[in-house]
């Protein structure tokens, strides 16, 4: 499945929100995910078998309890294919970058005494 075929999907997605926050149990993220999009537990176990399939997310036992942890192999195949894109924003970007520099030093020249 194409990183994009997985990503389509907005309980993947969300899935994903919430592990980059950090590492969740399998329960934490089927209560959030029955709640937002009223599935059933087989169901986000399903999307869960796809993230881990197609290297977006990771999970390791421990005891009982089954945590999932975001996989980067999956955003790597993403953010290669968005490099030829980049090019359109980076530009942006770095002006941004330059404007709270400016806004920065500005800010510490008035506070400094005269």
């Amino acid at each position: 499945m194409h990183a994009f075929d997985v990503l389509g999907d907005p309980v993947r997605r969300r899935i994903l929100e919430l592990l980059a926050d950090g590492e969740q149990t399998s329960g934490d993220l089927t209560a959030v995910v029955r709640r937002e999009f009223g599935i059933s537990q087989p169901a986000v176990s399903q999307h869960l078998r796809v993230l881990r399939e197609n290297g977006f997310a990771r999970v390791r036992p421990e005891g009982a309890r089954r945590l999932y942890a975001v996989d980067e192999r999956g955003l790597r195949e993403v953010d290669e294919w968005l490099e030829r894109f980049r090019r359109f924003w980076s530009g942006h970007l770095d002006a941004l970058a330059t404007e709270l520099a400016r806004g920065k030093r500005e800010r510490r020249l008035k506070e400094e005494p005269q």
